[in-house]
């Protein structure tokens, strides 16, 4: 079968079980992205997420991660929300709002693969959501499936940013596609509104400063030199995506999986800061805010109201 015909197979799928876009890049090693993530380390820029600094050559290269991979596949999910939360005072990530995306985007790549392996042969390779030492961003970008803008983040021209990426790295051939050009210009919009100035003008995130990664990688307490900067954050950050224009074309998810369950959607300011241990694994048992444990979302919750 045509490398032509097994591109089509695949888009073809991948739309039907709900990926927004599909793009497929050859295997190969990331020179350029791999200078910018040693200097980046180098500088301290990833914290306490020491696992960035593991598996380097694993991490710039998919041929090492999966031996004998050709093509890198990848895909974008929605999952902007019809609706938003009632707390203003304690702001959750929109990508949190519903069940664990590592689950539910696992399940239908697993579902993809085991469609299109009898046309496109058997399956030798992995696949992924945020779950390895993969470059996923980078590697869409590649793909074609958008740009890195300003905030890191992979901006496609007709959906903004508000979706997951997930990744297959296979021995699978097809027709490949081609990056496309930046489209920020000379909008600095999520530069001016980052409240702890964690993006960098030089194209760079300080994660060390971003209050996703304060709120959910930190680990220790959030050093003093954040208070009243976390414009009411509890878990994660959206500031860079809500000011950032090319989110006025994102449209709401169709995916039931990520809808707010009614216990979060009814939470108040005052629920917030009373929430027990019993009431956060009764609402968060499928949610990705288990990762901060109820520890480090109480934790959050102090530093926002002390």
């Amino acid at each position: 079968m045509s490398n032509s015909t097994n591109t089509s197979i695949l888009k073809t799928e991948a739309a039907r079980l709900g990926f927004s876009f599909c793009g497929i890049a050859q295997a190969e090693r990331l020179d350029q992205e791999a200078i910018q993530l040693e200097n980046w380390l180098a500088k301290g820029y990833h914290g306490k997420m020491g696992y960035m600094e593991n598996h380097f050559d694993k991490r710039v290269d998919p041929r090492k991660l999966v031996p004998g991979a050709k093509s890198v596949i990848c895909l974008i999910y929605n999952y902007y929300p019809k609706e938003e939360l009632k707390s203003k005072e304690h702001k959750i990530a929109r990508y949190a709002y519903g069940e664990d995306y590592h689950h539910v985007i696992k399940e239908k790549l697993s579902k993809l693969v085991h469609v299109v392996s009898p046309d496109l042969g058997e399956f030798e390779g992995r696949v992924f959501t945020d779950s390895a030492p993969v470059m996923e961003r980078q590697w869409a970008a590649k793909a074609g499936l958008g740009w890195l803008g300003k905030n890191t983040l992979l901006l496609n021209k007709e959906m903004g940013s508000y979706f997951f990426i997930a990744t297959i790295i296979s021995d699978w051939e097809f027709e490949y596609d081609q990056p496309i050009r930046d489209y920020c210009g000379t909008c600095t919009a999520c530069i001016d509104a980052c409240p702890t100035e964690a993006i960098n003008p030089a194209g760079f995130l300080e994660a060390n400063k971003c209050i996703s990664y304060l709120t959910i990688e930190l680990k220790d307490e959030i050093p003093s030199e954040f208070k009243g900067k976390m414009d009411h954050w509890a878990f994660g950050c959206d500031v860079c995506q809500e000011v950032c224009p090319w989110n006025r074309f994102s449209q709401p998810h169709q995916e039931k999986a990520f809808k707010p369950n009614e216990l979060l959607q009814a939470m108040d300011d005052k629920q917030w800061e009373e929430i027990t241990q019993e009431i956060f694994s009764q609402m968060f048992k499928r949610s990705a805010i288990k990762r901060t444990k109820f520890k480090g979302l109480k934790r959050n919750i102090r530093f926002l109201t002390d």
